[in-house]
């Protein structure tokens, strides 16, 4: 069976799955003060991070239409998988929940499965490689689902050490206390998510350190680092995350570590110099 795997632009694929035709993207838009950016292609991240650091506003962020998730589900696939921020950040999940009713109404049943990653970025990403290396397995479509779903809530993990909170407290995203600790002295929050709600894990003073402590907590996490793959999405900081992916080869034997830029969407969030990982 013929399969796509559909993702927000949330979904921060590599170089080489962005030329892959099992993978499709859907952009969301950004707006930083009355400049409005597509978060596609043409995305350029380092004009876009100039835009925010000359605005005194915090950038904002549009889902996707329903019409626009549709018209990438009517495709000559059998399968689709469509992949989406957390609802809890976005309502991207809610407009392809919406396609889908949409789309059933005018050309009948799909196999059409939109998942809510729980997630944001090397999460999304994660969840895309987890479901590709299922299909290119053959595992039919509602297995798939099954275990992409039971990886989701029982086994990935999602960490991240940005170099500020302002984007997601001013967005409402956290709380004034937890803002606090990312400026005061220097502390880096370590942060993680339940169930796509933000959360606090621990902290540590300058950013390298926070993130040798977001690896350490993160292989505590795995019981088979043999078989797992870790992510590591970066905002314009290419030698951060090889050091994070050095790190983690160095506390266990990971075969390997996928290292991805961020696009428009959680470059929005992560902010200049910000890592996540997924594992």
């Amino acid at each position: 069976m013929s399969y796509k795997i559909i993702g927000d632009s949330c979904l921060d694929l590599t170089a080489e799955m962005k030329k892959d035709p099992h993978f499709q993207m859907i952009p969301l838009t950004l707006q930083v003060d009355d400049v409005q950016v597509v978060d596609d292609e043409t995305f350029d991240q380092k004009r876009f991070l100039e835009l925010v650091r000359q605005s005194p506003n915090c950038p904002k962020t549009a889902c996707p239409s329903p019409e626009t998730f549709k018209e990438a589900y009517a495709c000559e696939a059998d399968d689709i998988y469509v992949i989406t921020l957390s609802g809890k950040l976005s309502g991207t999940y809610n407009s392809a929940v919406v396609a889908k009713s949409m789309y059933e109404e005018e050309y009948g049943p799909k196999n059409i499965a939109v998942i809510d990653s729980w997630s944001a970025s090397a999460g999304e990403l994660r969840l895309a490689i987890f479901i590709d290396r299922l299909c290119r397995e053959g595992v039919p479509f509602e297995e798939v689902v099954e275990r992409t779903e039971a990886f989701k809530s029982q086994t990935m993990q999602t960490f991240f050490v940005l170099e500020t909170l302002d984007a997601l407290r001013k967005n409402g995203r956290l709380t004034g206390l937890q803002a606090f600790f990312a400026t005061a002295l220097n502390i880096k929050p370590v942060m993680g998510a339940t169930e796509g709600t933000i959360i606090k894990l621990d902290q540590a003073r300058g950013i390298n350190k926070a993130l040798a402590r977001m690896c350490a907590l993160a292989v505590q996490t795995v019981s088979d680092p043999k078989h797992r793959l870790p992510v590591v999405a970066h905002c314009n900081n290419p030698g951060r995350a090889k050091m994070v992916k050095e790190e983690l080869m160095r506390l266990a034997p990971f075969p390997d570590v996928v290292i991805t830029e961020t696009a428009g969407v959680a470059t929005v969030y992560a902010s200049d110099g910000g890592i996540v990982l997924a594992l």
